[in-house]
């Protein structure tokens, strides 16, 4: 062992002669790393220095050494900031050298979250194979279909065989399952090689239940004096919660640095807890930004509606550049198909509410919801379209429905597809579910793999959950059958029956693209109007560039100025059709929306949404 000692950055740092390994372990009076070698384990103790660190250099050790930490002659445990776990959760950690990767896209250069379109995506059942180097294989895929970035469902690893990933307790570690540290950098690199960006989904609310070993190194990463869903709270805001901030801040950093990922999706933001002056997503995003010189993007996962966490930190926010805008979501999943339970219970449903979060981000701005009768929401001023993100389909939204049913499971496919042209129209930043862009028929289940004991537990609770719903519930998929994972992983062979829905939507993204106006995050030069409460018109301009989207999702109708005399751009103009739902190259029956200039009707066809463009319009908004 040498007494060199260069910093306190915490896990096996690979440096001259050998390995340094670090770690918070203020609970324990002396900490040995037992390190793997050909003649049996070798234990070296490690210095203790200030705030309960321990430190020191194990000469002659190296890039794929396997090692734990051993507290007070006892107990042995893997290291909590471990950059690999090869043998599961359980096992010994091993080091590695994250500046060893030979990487290609020196020429990145990051990314912001203007001009984006998220496609999100489990790693584990977006291919056969389910690795990291076979999602690589479909890059050129997701180039060609028109996504900027892809977003992966946690990666860090978890117990189990397969998981969703928000059970993960290493959280500067790729699951082995999916491949080694570097499959995963060779997927970045490619990636940036394609022209694609890597968003990763991170958890910091909370750790899974199996192979959380935090307790044992110290009893200041959790509190009582917050709670959330999963138990007490991580504790970011304690007289000893300095180190527990370097922890989780280390692993975001850990992820973009060494990874060149380039951005997170922040899970749950509601549910970290902290009362610092300087919240812990305002520090993250701030030290996230130094550490590297590109563009990175944060994105939270936050059912508040609170602006500030897309403010400024000079404006007293948090400094994040978007957040999942769920109002749109719920609004539209209402108007498709009347579900009413549950968080649905808060939304009208109505082409009017659409149009709200369509010119707003936010429905919710401070009035009181439904079910609580308590406000919810802060109030939309001039924060960016693009900060919003918009979808019709997520992992949650699909995931957490008992069966695992997609939109265009329960509604006519052509009533989605109508829902796609409204997404894909919107200033709003927009994301895909994997598979939706060719109507996937497979579900995307809950499934996890935890041992015996907490297996039962979770398969019971699942039931218990739906129960009200679902009297039957002992049909209910169990998340620990591996049939319910391997149904819920997709087929691109579907593509070729479903192509039309995959041409709508890549022509939906080129028009997004291309076009002057659509390619335009601007909130202020858009008007959204219901012409019915199934009837939708939006205007969207730059200068004399006019564009409209007409949406009905109802029977087919028609209307006159009267009925849209909140948007007299209607009849202003001859608009000439860009593109429709109905065409027949994807896959419809050629049913057009027309407009009689005498007298002035539209005629909307049913379940349908076609664009229009004019360029010289009478009238100027």
């Amino acid at each position: 062992m040498s007494a060199r000692v260069t910093n306190l950055r915490c896990g096996a740092r690979v440096v001259p002669g050998g390995v340094q390994f670090t770690v918070w372990a203020p609970k324990a009076r002396r900490v040995d790393v037992a390190v793997e070698t050909p003649g049996g384990v070798a234990h070296h103790p490690l210095m203790r220095v200030p705030a309960g660190y321990f430190t020191g250099i194990v000469s002659g050790a190296g890039v794929g050494a396997r090692y734990t930490f051993r507290l007070d002659d006892s107990q042995t445990y893997p290291d909590p900031c471990s950059r690999f776990q090869p043998d599961g959760v359980h096992g010994p950690s091993e080091v590695i050298d994250p500046a060893a990767f030979p990487w290609s896209d020196d020429n990145w250069p990051g990314i912001g979250i203007e001009a984006q379109v998220i496609y999100e995506l489990h790693v584990g059942t977006f291919t056969p194979k389910g690795t990291f180097a076979a999602l690589t294989e479909r890059l050129p895929y997701l180039r060609d279909l028109g996504v900027t970035a892809i977003e992966l469902m946690p990666v860090a690893a978890f117990p189990g065989r397969w998981n969703w990933g928000y059970d993960g307790v290493s959280l500067y570690a790729p699951s082995q399952h999916y491949g080694r540290p570097d499959d995963l950098r060779r997927l970045v690199d490619a990636a940036h090689g394609h022209g694609l960006a890597v968003i990763l989904d991170a958890v910091y609310n909370h750790l899974g239940p199996d192979g959380n070993y935090l307790r044992a190194f110290s009893d200041h990463y959790f509190t009582d004096r917050h709670s959330t869903p999963w138990g007490d709270a991580i504790d970011y805001d304690g007289p000893h919660s300095r180190p527990v901030r370097e922890f989780v801040i280390g692993s975001a950093l850990a992820w973009i640095r060494d990874y060149h990922i380039d951005g997170l999706r922040l899970d749950a933001t509601h549910a970290i807890r902290d009362e610092n002056p300087e919240h812990l997503l305002a520090e993250l995003a701030r030290r996230a930004r130094h550490a590297v010189g590109r563009g990175i993007v944060l994105i939270a996962e936050d059912d508040r509606n609170e602006v500030r966490l897309i403010q400024s930190p000079a404006d007293g926010g948090f400094g994040l550049d978007a957040v999942w805008a769920d109002d749109f979501h719920h609004q539209v999943r209402v108007l498709l198909t009347g579900e009413r339970h549950a968080y649905f219970a808060d939304h009208a449903g109505t082409a009017a509410e659409v149009a709200g979060a369509l010119e707003k981000g936010f429905v919710y701005q401070g009035q009181p919801t439904v079910r609580t009768g308590r406000a919810r929401g802060t109030r939309v001023t001039d924060e960016p379209a693009a900060a919003f993100v918009f979808c019709i389909q997520n992992h949650d939204q699909v995931g957490n429905r008992a069966f695992g049913e997609r939109l265009d499971h329960v509604i006519d496919p052509a009533l989605a597809k109508a829902a796609t042209a409204l997404l894909l129209f919107a200033p709003e930043t927009p994301m895909l579910w994997m598979g939706e862009e060719f109507h996937a028929t497979s579900p995307f289940l809950y499934f996890t793999d935890h041992h015996r004991e907490l297996g039962k537990l979770v398969s019971e609770g699942r039931r218990r959950e739906f129960r009200a719903l679902f009297p039957e519930s002992g049909i209910i998929p169990d998340p620990q059958d591996p049939a319910t994972f391997f149904r819920s992983k997709l087929d691109f062979g579907e593509r070729i029956a479903h192509a039309p829905v995959e041409r709508l939507y890549r022509a939906l993204l080129a028009l997004r693209r291309v076009d002057p106006v659509l390619r335009t995050q601007d909130r202020q030069r858009l008007h959204a109007v219901a012409l019915s409460d199934r009837v939708l018109a939006v205007h969207r301009w730059v200068g004399a560039d006019h564009r409209l989207l007409l949406a009905n999702f109802g029977p087919a109708q028609q209307f006159g100025p009267l009925a849209a005399s909140d948007m007299p751009e209607l009849f202003a103009h001859d608009w000439t059709s860009l593109l429709s739902t109905t065409d027949l190259p994807f896959g419809g029956d050629a049913s057009a929306f027309d407009f009689d200039r005498e007298p002035a009707i539209w005629r909307l066809p049913v379940h349908a949404a076609a664009i229009f463009t004019a360029h010289r319009l009478e009238f100027a908004r």
